[in-house]
């Protein structure tokens, strides 16, 4: 059957597609270096910008705990009238105007409307609050976690620009393996042609060669589509409009192979972020215990008092120490402590699970490493191989000695093989990738 000619499921198979479209208008073809793409995503990424916003939220929750330390300073002006007997001999002592008729029994129970205008200064110092200080430490880890989070999704954004790199790389790689197929495709095609106009072979071959070409051009024209995906997604990545075609490095090799397997560190900024959780759970539990403990806070006012508006006659001022003790909060701190705890647990719980869960995925990619290393090897051996059958095949159909079904098949099996080493290539590349970033540590 002709569809046994052209088996280019697995041409197509390799070539990888996106998810995103290809834009309308398309700009010339633009060189690209890893470099420069990394570079721009540092820095243009969404996802980290949103990062350093955490980041910055986190600092700026961290310089409110600064109330520890400093004080408290509020300024009132408050305008007031009345005639309840007690709150007008107030207020007139407030003002320093009492006189001796002002002890005339009948002013003292039924007085006149009196108003009062106060200017207060009014401040509030901590001076030990225990509890405080621990949730300021508190803040303190979960500041330090944001930072170790926003350098981890630096490492992911650069792990998936390098693999983007690589998919273009890939692309291009196989638009050049098709371009030559087509080529040699179209070179059947017209010695089958001329071949056909002489007589000397089936008109059933000329279709067959002509199918082939077809075929290829099919495929030729979806991959270029695909290196617009592939462009579209990179711009993404980078922070920048999408409708630029990029063309990027070849993919090398190199010929690491996978050793002894490595434990992924616990320096990991993953890792990191999550023990700094944990860390600062464990200050707000010991912040909830000390809050049991006596607080000590100095405050003082300074006020003025007129019977005018805008009269700042009489003065006074205020000043004390005051040492505070929460003795029973109907068990609310002892029930928030017992939560806390089992929240850190819980962290722990994940953290041990997570390193797990990324040592698993260290084995499989070391593993991954070495089946591409080795397929890569017997790809470059096979396209040899293939390479060497497409031409004696093509100097025998030349002289007449097969039919144009074997060259067609020995072409589409140069192509096949073409590809799978590509991606051979590209497989083993993307592991090294992969177990840079799963063993990266936090070290600048």
């Amino acid at each position: 059957m002709l569809h046994k000619l052209t088996p280019y499921k697995l041409i197509l198979g390799l070539l990888l597609v996106s998810t995103l479209g290809i834009a309308q208008s398309i700009e010339p073809v633009k060189y690209l270096k890893l470099e420069e793409a990394i570079e721009k995503a540092n820095q243009q990424n969404r996802a980290i910008q949103l990062a350093k916003m955490d980041e910055t939220i986190a600092g700026s929750r961290l310089k409110q705990t600064d109330a520890l330390y400093l004080p408290q300073v509020g300024l009132s002006y408050t305008a007031m009238s009345t005639n309840n007997p007690l709150n007008a001999f107030g207020f007139k002592l407030q003002q320093k105007s009492i006189s001796a008729a002002d002890f005339n029994p009948d002013l003292l129970n039924n007085p006149k409307s009196t108003p009062d205008f106060s200017t207060k200064l009014e401040v509030m110092q901590p001076i030990i609050n225990l509890d405080m200080l621990y949730q300021k430490k508190a803040a303190e880890k979960q500041a330090e976690m944001y930072q170790y989070q926003t350098k981890r999704t630096k490492e992911a954004i650069q792990l998936e620009v390098q693999k983007a790199y690589l998919q273009l790389g890939l692309i291009h790689a196989s638009i050049k393996v098709l371009k030559e197929a087509l080529a040699t495709s179209k070179s059947v095609e017209a010695f089958t042609d001329n071949r056909f106009k002489q007589g000397l072979i089936q008109k059933s071959d000329l279709l067959n060669a002509q199918l082939q070409v077809r075929s290829v051009e099919t495929n030729l024209a979806k991959a270029q589509s695909n290196l617009g995906n592939a462009s579209d997604f990179m711009s993404l990545l980078m922070g920048q409009t999408t409708g630029q075609l990029y063309t990027v490095d070849e993919i090398t090799t190199t010929s690491q192979q996978a050793g002894i397997l490595p434990i992924a560190s616990a320096e990991r900024a993953d890792f990191m972020a999550m023990q700094k959780a944990i860390d600062a759970t464990g200050l707000n539990i010991l912040a909830a215990k000390k809050s049991y403990l006596p607080k000590l806070n100095a405050f003082g006012s300074y006020q003025l008092n007129d019977s005018r508006m805008l009269g700042f006659g009489a003065n006074a001022y205020l000043a004390g120490v005051q040492l505070s003790w929460d003795i029973f909060k109907g068990n609310r701190t002892k029930n928030n402590i017992a939560t806390q705890v089992l929240e850190k647990n819980k962290l722990a719980s994940q953290l041990d699970q997570q390193k797990e869960q990324a040592q698993l995925e260290l084995g499989k990619t070391y593993r991954d490493l070495n089946n591409a290393s080795y397929q890569r090897n017997q790809q470059e051996k096979a396209v040899e191989q293939a390479s060497e059958s497409l031409r004696i095949l093509q100097n025998r159909y030349q002289q007449g000695l097969v039919n144009t079904t074997d060259v067609l098949m020995a072409t589409t099996q140069l192509a096949q093989q073409q590809l799978a080493l590509i991606q051979a290539s590209y497989d083993k590349q993307i592991s090294l990738a992969q177990i840079e970033f799963m063993t990266a540590t936090n070290k600048k």
